[in-house]
C-alpha cells in the first residue's frame, strides 16, 4: 500500500510539472521587476521584450521559486552595436549567502561576437567564471539557453549543446547550491564601465533603444511550494557520450576563459573543484 501511494505521488508530481511546462506564459509565470515602462509582454503572453535606453534599463522575474529541474528560455539578443550592454539571464535565491546560476551576454561592436559569461554562486561565493564565444549570430534569431540543475550537477546548454558542467564537489569541501530555491531573473542594463573590453568601449546611445526578446519559456522543474523530494528523477539526468563530445568541442573551439586554468589568479592553487 505504501509503495502504491509513493508511485501515485510521483505520477501526480510529474504530471503537475508537465502541466506547468505546457501552460507556461509570461503573463502567468513572470512579472516586470524594474523599468516597467521599458518592458512589455506581447503576443498574448507568448513573448516578452526588455528595452534599454539612456534613461533606464529593465528586468523581469519569475513568480515561482524552483528547486531543481530543467529551465529553458529562448532569447534573441540585442542586435547591431551592442557594446556596453549586458543581457543577464539567471537563477538566484536571496540573502547574503545566496545561490546563483548565471548566463550573462556581454554586448560588443557590430561584427564582433558576443561573449557568453557563466558563473555559479554557492552560499554567496562565486568567482567561478567561464566565458565562451557562440558559434552563431545570437541576434539574428531566437536560441535556447538552458540550465539543468539537480543535486549532482549543473549543466549549461545552448540549443541542446552542453557548454559547461559544474559538479557537486561537497566531498572536497566545496559548497553546492542544493538547499535554496531560486527565482528566474533577467535584465538588460548599462554595464559599459566593465562589459566590453574591460570598459574601454562605451555605449553608443545613438543606437538606442536596445531590445532583447524572450519566448518559449519552459520549466520542467519542482516549485518550492511542492514536495521536491518526489522529483528525484531529475537526479538521473547526466551527459551521455554524444553530449560529452559536444561539450569537449565547445571547450576546444569556443572557450574564452576558464577560471580553472587561471593560475595567475589562484597562485596558491586552483579551487578544489577544478580538475587536476
Amino acid at each position: 500500500m505504501a509503495l502504491l501511494l509513493l508511485l501515485l505521488c510521483l505520477v501526480f508530481t510529474h504530471l503537475a510539472i508537465l502541466q506547468h511546462a505546457v501552460s507556461a506564459s509570461f503573463n502567468s509565470d513572470f512579472e516586470i521587476s524594474w523599468g516597467s515602462d521599458h518592458a512589455k509582454i506581447v503576443d498574448n503572453g507568448q513573448q516578452l521584450q526588455l528595452t534599454l535606453d539612456q534613461s533606464s534599463g529593465s528586468g523581469f522575474q519569475s513568480k515561482n521559486e524552483y528547486l531543481f529541474g530543467k529551465i529553458d528560455m529562448q532569447i534573441k539578443l540585442v542586435p547591431g552595436n551592442s557594446a556596453g550592454t549586458v543581457t543577464a539571464y539567471y537563477l538566484s535565491s536571496q540573502g547574503d549567502k545566496h545561490d546563483e546560476i548565471d548566463f550573462e551576454f556581454l554586448g560588443n561592436l557590430s561584427g564582433d561576437p558576443y561573449i557568453m559569461h557563466t558563473n555559479v554562486f554557492s552560499q554567496g561565493l562565486g568567482n567561478r567564471e567561464m566565458q565562451f564565444y557562440l558559434w552563431f549570430d545570437p541576434t539574428a534569431d531566437f536560441h535556447t539557453y538552458s540550465v539543468l540543475w539537480n543535486p549532482q550537477q549543473i549543466v549549461f546548454s545552448v540549443d541542446g549543446t552542453p557548454v559547461r558542467v559544474f559538479n557537486n564537489s561537497e566531498s572536497l569541501g566545496v559548497a553546492y547550491p542544493k538547499n535554496q530555491a531560486m527565482r528566474i531573473y533577467s535584465s538588460l542594463w548599462n554595464a559599459d564601465n566593465w562589459a566590453t573590453r574591460g570598459g574601454a568601449v562605451k555605449i553608443d546611445w545613438s543606437n538606442a533603444p536596445f531590445v532583447a526578446s524572450y519566448q518559449n519559456f519552459n520549466a520542467q522543474a519542482c516549485t518550492a511550494s511542492s514536495d521536491c523530494s518526489a522529483s528525484s528523477w531529475y537526479a538521473e539526468q547526466a551527459l551521455d557520450s554524444s553530449e560529452q563530445q559536444k561539450l569537449e568541442w565547445v571547450r576546444k573551439n569556443y572557450m574564452v576563459y576558464d577560471y580553472c586554468s587561471d593560475t595567475k589568479r589562484f597562485p596558491q592553487g586552483l579551487p578544489a573543484e577544478c580538475p587536476r
